[in-house]
């Protein structure tokens, strides 16, 4: 049985000899205050460092989720308003978020074929606030548009914030290209949901301290003051630290990983272009997504795909949003095995022969 769903997604097999394992070390009772969670903490994220290639002088800091990161961004990062460049529902609802707090900020909607215009960007922005990988639309924004948008920021003051909730541990991001990365582990880290993931700039850092927001739990300052004793403000996740720690331990390098999942998906968009039943929701390569494929076709047909899957032990995502019953999404996660894609395959090449 494989799951291509987008999220939560696929987990890795490890998964369940590391839970036997924290059960059996004591780890589902470990205080967060003692040296033994610390030191996990301090290895868990000396592994994010080397496996994801990000700087030694960005901070990390766990979180609940990745949606819990609006929030922090909204209080500790942003003065007066934030703007928003969507094309999905989850940069869209970051935006609607942001507004809620403060309700100057703004933002622009561009098409799924569209690369944002770093023009956009006002000049009072405190955030610039992207999605790099979309999950509601699979588009994604390639190194050389973050780069541009980064080199607005620059100009103007403003830091850029990118949602990676759906690439992170996926791709290579260059991650001194913006100030703060976040997203959560159910999708390319191959983990159960619970858990996400908040990486700061030291000029992030620099912006929390000086608007010195410690109002909530949460607040950024708190977390950076408390994270420079490897602890955190709150009673985390400790299991799903441990987890985080153990599968990157037994991962590869990103390199190596995103090189894989480029070559496998561009394998499903070659398969694509000789089946016309199917086609991909995005038809521009250039703002397609390398971990999360929508596949469009007649909803009848969606439909069947959708029951021939699981028939076989496959279980496709479904459409999202306007698009709920005219598509269906593929997850290319490293958790999934070649072979769940060789029998996918089979499934959409016996579908477009009926």
């Amino acid at each position: 049985m494989y799951t291509f769903n987008p999220g939560p997604s696929q987990v890795y097999p490890a998964i369940r000899q590391y839970l036997t394992a924290a059960f059996d070390e004591g780890w589902l009772s470990a205080p967060h205050r003692g040296e033994r969670f610390t030191a996990l903490v301090r290895q868990t994220v000396a592994e994010l460092k080397t496996k994801l290639n990000i700087p030694q002088d960005y901070f990390v800091f766990f979180t609940s989720s990745a949606t819990e990161c609006w929030e922090i961004l909204a209080q500790s990062l942003t003065k007066q308003r934030s703007f928003h460049l969507y094309n999905g529902s989850f940069g869209e609802k970051w935006l609607d978020y942001a507004q809620a707090i403060h309700p100057a900020s703004s933002g622009h909607q561009f098409g799924l074929e569209e690369v944002p215009d770093a023009s956009l960007i006002p000049a009072d922005a405190d955030l610039v606030c992207i999605t790099q990988n979309e999950t509601s639309t699979a588009t994604q924004l390639r190194d050389g548009a973050v780069l541009n948008l980064f080199n607005r920021c620059q100009q103007t003051g403003a830091l850029l914030c990118v949602d990676v909730t759906s690439s992170l541990a996926g791709i290579h991001l260059k991650h001194i290209k913006a100030d703060v990365w976040y997203g959560s582990v159910q999708k390319c880290f191959g983990m159960p949901a619970g858990l996400g993931l908040l990486i700061c700039s030291p000029r992030a850092i620099a912006r929390a301290r000086e608007i010195g927001e410690k109002g909530h739990y949460n607040s950024l300052v708190s977390m950076y003051e408390k994270m420079l004793n490897h602890q955190t403000t709150h009673t985390p996740n400790v299991l799903a630290i441990y987890l985080l720690c153990r599968v990157l331990l037994d991962r590869g390098p990103i390199k190596a990983i995103d090189q894989h999942l480029r070559e496998r998906v561009q394998r499903l968009y070659q398969f694509l272009e000789e089946h016309p039943q199917f086609q991909p929701l995005v038809q521009n390569p250039e703002t397609r997504s390398t971990t999360v494929v929508a596949v469009q076709a007649a909803p009848a047909l969606i439909e069947e795909t959708k029951k021939r899957a699981a028939a076989a032990g496959l279980t496709l995502g479904s459409g999202y949003g306007h698009w709920a019953k005219s598509t269906f999404r593929i997850a290319n996660f490293p958790a999934l095995p070649d072979v769940a894609f060789d029998q996918l395959l089979q499934v959409l090449s016996a579908v477009s022969a009926a």
